[in-house]
């Protein structure tokens, strides 16, 4: 990507899972206590994470809501669907201390109320075209 400053032919999926993935292991080694579990996952995360920032760098698509400064490409009942899952959800791993379902709800609840920032900030127009990002 660096040497093209592209992402053509690159997909950003392979990326995004990998990481998760790791976040998750990430979070299981923390619970248990397993420090190489932990660090592994730790720098497995950190690696995946600039590799995205690369990939988004070099992406033409890169911030279209910031860009147009309008959400018209969001989809908002999306993100109050997320919102409320992942709340019931984390609610529901509170009430039976169970860390497995609390924590990785959690970051759906932050992503959503940053997308509701994001429609608060810059209001849909109906006058702009264009296709509703994949979220």
């Amino acid at each position: 990507m660096r040497m093209t400053r592209s992402v053509d032919n690159v997909q950003f999926l392979p990326f995004l899972t990998t990481e998760v993935n790791n976040l998750s292991w990430l979070s299981y080694g923390a619970l248990k206590g397993d420090g190489v579990l932990f660090a592994v996952n730790a720098v497995g995360a950190a690696l995946q994470a600039l590799y995205i920032f690369v990939y988004l760098h070099y992406c033409p698509r890169k911030a279209k809501v910031i860009q147009m400064k309008s959400t018209q490409c969001l989809s908002f009942s999306l993100t109050i669907a997320t919102l409320l899952t992942s709340a019931s959800w984390t609610l529901y791993g509170l009430r039976l201390r169970d860390p497995y379902i609390t924590v990785p709800n959690s970051p759906g609840i932050i992503t959503s109320f940053i997308r509701l920032w994001l429609f608060w900030k810059y209001p849909q127009e109906q006058d702009r075209n264009c296709r509703l990002l994949q979220t």
